[in-house]
């Protein structure tokens, strides 16, 4: 590594380096293999920090601002409103309109979004290179412009949406109030940590637009903030763009870092509440933990991944081979004010909450008595290079990274130094962070409890929050002034976009084993690592003359993670966690998947332990009885999650009940239950054949290192297999509603649509109908997306799309909404699909997706996983290489007559299936006036 300083304290320089009115005050080039993100760091006369990190590798830019401010610097009272500003910073600005943000960025090619936590919000966007301009002048102008484009409507409209979101992620999900109550419960009254960044329903009704702008004009200022800009990109041209756009804003006030004392916990702290969701309760253990970048981080780390973590932890021995629990896991988690220490268990059915917490003791003293032992070292170090290694594959990821480690340490360069302070744990370090945080330490004890099961708890409820002694801190609202920039250029004016990048295709080859595998493969050197992926035809498919064994194909994929002749599941594991590689199988659906990545030093290694997995499985009674019963516990806690539900019972109407297809994949606890080591090890040997396998090799590896690793595939003896079809879908003589109830839901999940005979073609109807749905509900500024979240509020986000393969497909559109308007959001949603297929497309909105579609060619290619997924689709339809040439000729000269004719053509609002999940009790009524037939169902979609 080399780093070039250049600031006012270094003996050789009495000046600071200027360029522009931006200071250079670090510079850091990689040398040799050293794993490190080389950028530059200015900061302007106003305080902004600005990191630029130069990579030619791909014509495209991320873009990252940070604000110094998440819900650790909310009031009590107000909690949840760190995260509602971030909404509101997407409603326009002075020169950006409303609904604007998301709609010039998608059409420029991009993508975008926030984020809030507990320290920090940031927003960001990916972009073609030539729209940087662009992504510069919109941050800019919400972080110096954005008051007086606030309107009453605009906050009501993403109080609800922000309102919704909370239903849908925690109030509409099991156990997703575990969190809130654990952190009610450890922090002291008063800690912005003891509620979530989601905030409080009560509170955020209470909030007002004055306290909007009061938080903007606190912490929003450029001097409370990190721009980070990398990819195709010059420092020079950043700078340039960066003083123009952001330097005449004006500092804002001044931000210190917060400070609130860690909670101290004098005796256990047992809480507990009633989940409507659920069927197995969960204990969760919470400790107090520590700060991010803490000295004792990463020896926690170790720590909690030995006693909690993978199938060589002491809690998957304990708790999970024996079949005692669901899942057992134990993590740290660490923030800027404090960390915590976490265990969190499910039981099986006829374990108590008691038995897991004795057993969760036993499993500490385990550990204390067995030591740290050399492996469990250097199986978390090996896995931890390889993790920071494949952080950087994408220019997103490398501008996260810098930017995270600026705005907590005010030095971006974290990265290597997090990696040496893992590599340098010691088993001391480990025994002295268990002594020091979780050997006879206080905890807070929560049950999660299904409904009407209280006595299930582990212990009686025992504490309360106290409020007594709390100090209101200052948070500097007093005397807020805002102030605009002046400039002497026009902000209203778009920026233009510059000269279109070239887009490459990535190069690949192709080849073809002598027993018929067909392989392709792609050279990417840009990290040292490579990713291989197998696909053998069949999965679940092949069930399909067999729906008495329906759910096998899962389970054979499960048992495929299992024990090998040479290797325990524990050993291969643990291997593999050494050499910071995976290799892993599992049910596609129509086909079965091997997975394996590594890095290039390892590729050797790794393959031996693919192979062994491939050639040599070893099904066993034990684990087939256990994943068994894991399989029955996922089936029965599916039918308490609406979401999945809705989904579930959407297919189930569409193709029928009877129809095989609905149920080869997951299958039932009757088919579950009867499935024997005979069928697994039957489904093994007759349907894994080189005659139905394909292979997608992309990284650090040329073909012909790529076919001379796998030369061990030539030698696999072919047979022939036949995959049945499935069968089609239903069709309606009329729209339908379904209703599945689910006692005071806080939201309602919806779907709605139909099977269609559209087959997948790359470059014919099924590709046009794609575009065709792109202003419908494709993009976020879709027509449906659009009218129910950003102009209703009724839901946190809602879409529609077309999905095919060869044997036909379906129409669907979806949502969670607030259960008050269940039946307006289904109003909604057909009058959107009605009016787009009888007055067709905009001209706007063609130009619009036209631009949109065609430029975001730029972001398609960066990473591993982006190229071996455009691979794999030219090997699974074979398609020539001149399909995206011609998908790009088909998009810029389809014109609006096409568009029209394929709306009217496929969409269809009289023979449609209207699935709802939620509270009958309030939603039934509205729904009967809709004129639709409603016909109710339970989770399995039988008739009640």
């Amino acid at each position: 590594m080399k780093k070039i300083f250049a600031i006012a304290f270094l003996t050789f320089s009495a000046s600071v380096t200027v360029l522009g009115q931006a200071k250079l005050i670090e510079k850091v080039s990689k040398k040799g293999n050293e794993i490190i993100i080389p950028y530059e760091k200015y900061v302007l006369p106003n305080g902004l920090t600005v990191i630029i990190h130069e990579d030619h590798s791909d014509p495209v830019v991320h873009a990252d601002i940070t604000y110094h401010v998440g819900s650790g610097r909310e009031e009590i009272g107000k909690s949840g409103f760190a995260h509602f500003f971030e909404h509101m910073m997407f409603q326009g600005s002075d020169n950006v309109g409303d609904e604007q943000h998301f709609k010039i960025i998608t059409e420029a090619g991009g993508t975008l979004n926030g984020s809030t936590n507990r320290d920090r919000t940031n927003y960001y966007e990916t972009i073609p290179s030539n729209q940087l301009e662009k992504i510069l002048w919109l941050e800019a102008d919400r972080m110096g412009f954005l008051l007086d484009a606030v309107t009453q409507k605009k906050f009501e409209v993403q109080r609800s949406t922000v309102k919704n979101e909370r239903g849908q992620n925690y109030d509409n999900r099991p156990y997703g109030l575990a969190s809130e109550y654990t952190s009610r419960a450890l922090y002291p009254y008063g800690h912005p940590y003891s509620w979530l960044t989601i905030g409080y329903i009560e509170e955020l009704n209470a909030v007002n637009v004055d306290d909007l702008k009061n938080f903007f004009l606190r912490w929003y200022g450029p001097n409370n903030a990190t721009l980070t800009v990398g990819g195709d990109v010059t420092p020079k041209e950043v700078l340039k763009l960066a003083e123009k756009y952001f330097g005449t804003i004006p500092r804002g006030p001044e931000v210190k870092n917060a400070y609130f004392p860690a909670p101290v916990l004098n005796a256990d702290r047992y809480i507990s509440y009633e989940d409507n969701y659920i069927q197995q309760p969960l204990l969760a253990i919470t400790y107090p933990g520590v700060p991010s970048y803490s000295n004792d981080e990463a020896a926690l780390n170790v720590l909690t991944s030995i006693i909690g973590r993978g199938n060589n932890s002491i809690f998957y021995k304990n708790f999970v081979k024996p079949r005692k629990a669901v899942q057992a896991s134990m993590g740290s988690s660490t923030t800027e004010l404090a960390g915590e220490i976490s265990i969190q268990i499910v039981p099986f059915p006829g374990q108590s909450l008691a038995d897991m917490k004795k057993l969760a003791d036993e499993s500490l003293k385990e550990f204390e008595a067995k030591g740290v032992l050399n492996e469990d070292l250097e199986r978390i170090k090996g896995s931890t290079e390889a993790q920071f290694i494949n952080s950087l594959a994408s220019v997103s990821g490398k501008v996260s990274l810098l930017a995270a480690a600026e705005t907590f340490t005010k030095n971006p360069n974290q990265i290597q130094e997090r990696l040496k302070a893992i590599q340098s744990v010691t088993k001391e370090d480990v025994m002295r962070v268990y002594n020091q945080y979780v050997k006879g330490k206080s905890a807070v004890i929560l049950s999660v409890l299904p409904k009407g099961k209280g006595d299930m708890r582990v212990a009686p409820d025992n504490f309360t929050v106290d409020k007594s002694g709390y100090k209101k801190p200052d948070y500097g609202y007093d005397n807020l002034k805002y102030t605009k920039a002046k400039d002497n250029f026009d902000r209203k004016q778009i920026p233009a976009s510059g000269k279109n990048p070239v887009v490459e295709v990535p190069k690949y080859w192709t080849a073809k084993t002598p027993n018929g595998i067909k392989m392709i493969g792609s050279q990417n050197t840009e990290i040292p690592s490579v990713s291989i992926s197998m696909s053998i035809k069949g999965g679940s498919d092949l069930l399909l003359n067999n729906t008495a064994k329906a759910g096998l194909a899962g389970i054979v994929g499960r048992m495929l993670n299992e024990d090998t002749e040479k290797y325990t599941s524990e050993q291969i594991s643990a291997e593999l966690q050494k050499l910071g590689s995976n290799v892993s199988v599992f049910d596609g659906g129509d086909a079965m998947l091997y997975s394996a990545s590594s890095l290039t030093k390892n590729l050797d290694k790794t393959l031996a332990l693919f192979q062994e997995r491939l050639y040599h499985p070893k099904f066993t009674t034990d684990a087939l009885d256990r994943i068994k019963k894991q399989t029955i516990q996922g089936l029965k806690n599916a039918k308490t999650q609406p979401a999945n539900v809705a989904s579930t019972v959407f297919e189930k109407v569409l193709y029928g009940l009877d129809n095989p297809r609905v149920m080869v994949s997951d299958g039932t606890e009757a088919t579950i239950n009867s499935i024997t080591l005979e069928d697994v090890q039957k489904f093994y040997d007759e349907n894994f054949s080189p005659s139905v396998a394909s292979v997608v090799v992309v990284g650090d590896i040329t073909e012909a290192d790529a076919k001379a690793k796998l030369a061990f595939l030539n030698s696999w003896k072919a047979k022939p297999v036949t995959i049945p079809a499935p069968a089609p879908g239903k069709k309606f003589a009329k729209t339908t509603l379904y209703l599945v109830d689910v006692p005071k839901a806080a939201q309602s999940e919806i779907r709605v649509g139909y099977t269609t005979d559209l087959k997948y073609d790359a470059t014919g109807e099924y590709y046009r109908i794609g575009l065709v749905n792109y202003n419908l509900g494709g993009a976020f500024n879709s027509r449906i997306n659009l009218n129910l979240r950003e102009d209703k509020g009724w839901t946190y986000g809602a879409r529609s799309g077309f999905s095919a393969d060869d044997h036909g497909g379906s129409f669907s559109a979806s949502a969670g909404v607030k259960a008050s308007a269940t039946d307006s959001s289904v109003v909604e949603f057909v009058k959107e699909i009605t009016m787009y297929q009888k007055d067709g497309i905009k001209a706007d909105e063609l130009a619009f997706m036209k631009s949109s579609i065609g430029q975001s060619d730029a972001r398609k290619y960066e990473t591993n996983g982006q190229k071996a997924g455009f691979l794999s689709r030219i090997l699974e339809y074979d398609l020539k290489p001149e399909f995206v040439a011609t998908q790009t000729k088909i998009l810029n000269e389809i014109k609006e007559g096409e568009i029209d004719a394929l709306a009217k053509k496929y969409l269809n609002v009289n023979n449609m299936v209207i699935v709802v999940v939620g509270d009958k009790q309030s939603t039934l009524p509205g729904l009967q006036k809709l004129g639709y037939e409603v016909i109710e169902l339970d989770a399995d979609g039988n008739r009640k």
